[in-house]
């Protein structure tokens, strides 16, 4: 589906009825990612739209609004066309991200908060710099570079080794996004706020599922988000790395499911 908010055509899946579930894509990602998720989620009952954020997908790329404030006003304006007043939010690594902004800026929105391989807090100086670096490479020479740097980081082990669908099916994604979202995504991470001082503030209920074997959110990341906010539990998911969900759709799915009952 597909609705013109900000001055783009956002494409977007929405599926199922009853209570909303947002579902936000990680970097440098697009919606498919929650196919697993669509349908057990919808015949648990529940609505789950899971758009394209700017730049990705099948979302317009315009020139500029990468950022984290534009893609959390983008959200906000997809809920005001599709008439969802609250929403509970899940985020996936940058979509984490984007979550984080939302508690922060729009609050009366999220009825509840969900964070997914993702962390609050910023990246260091030898983060940031790296970011920088990425995001002019994606703008020279498109998409291969990022593939090879978050190839290594969305997977376990054992995934790598025994899920070469998987693993082709995620690159055609990143090999597909537009040097321009690449770069701007980039950017919008590396400039975002440390949020790891204002969790306390944020009473929604939270849950945090990571993998245990992901390589780009550690455990610290997921111990400080599960202390920090006030009404949070967490699950850790055995033998899944980044791409939590799509290597272990079942206990993903079981674990948000619970959640939201």
């Amino acid at each position: 589906m597909k609705l013109t908010i900000n001055d783009i055509s956002m494409t977007y899946d929405d599926v199922g009825t009853g209570p909303a579930l947002l579902l936000i894509h990680g970097f440098p990602l697009n919606r498919q990612m929650w196919q697993p998720q669509l349908l057990p989620i919808a015949e648990a009952g529940y609505r789950v739209i899971a758009p394209d954020l700017r730049g990705f997908g099948a979302t317009d790329a315009p020139l500029d609004g990468y950022s984290m404030d534009g893609f959390a006003d983008d959200l906000i304006a997809l809920m005001d066309g599709l008439k969802i007043e609250r929403a509970v939010v899940g985020g996936m690594s940058m979509g984490g991200y984007i979550l984080l902004n939302l508690l922060e800026r729009y609050p009366q929105r999220v009825r509840a908060a969900c964070f997914i391989a993702t962390k609050s807090s910023a990246d260091d100086e030898a983060g940031r710099a790296r970011r920088s670096a990425m995001a002019a490479e994606a703008e020279r020479l498109g998409a291969n570079p990022i593939i090879k740097i978050f190839a290594e980081l969305l997977f376990a082990p054992d995934s790598m080794q025994k899920r070469p669908d998987l693993i082709a099916r995620v690159t055609s994604w990143m090999r597909d996004t537009n040097p321009r979202a690449l770069a701007g995504g980039l950017l919008a991470m590396r400039d975002r706020k440390d949020y790891t001082p204002l969790l306390q503030d944020f009473r929604q209920p939270s849950l945090v599922i990571a993998g245990a074997l992901d390589r780009a959110a550690s455990p610290d990341a997921v111990e400080l988000l599960t202390a920090g906010l006030p009404c949070c539990q967490s699950r850790i998911i055995d033998k899944a790395g980044h791409m939590v969900n799509m290597e272990q759709p079942e206990e993903f799915n079981a674990a948000l499911i619970k959640f939201l009952g």
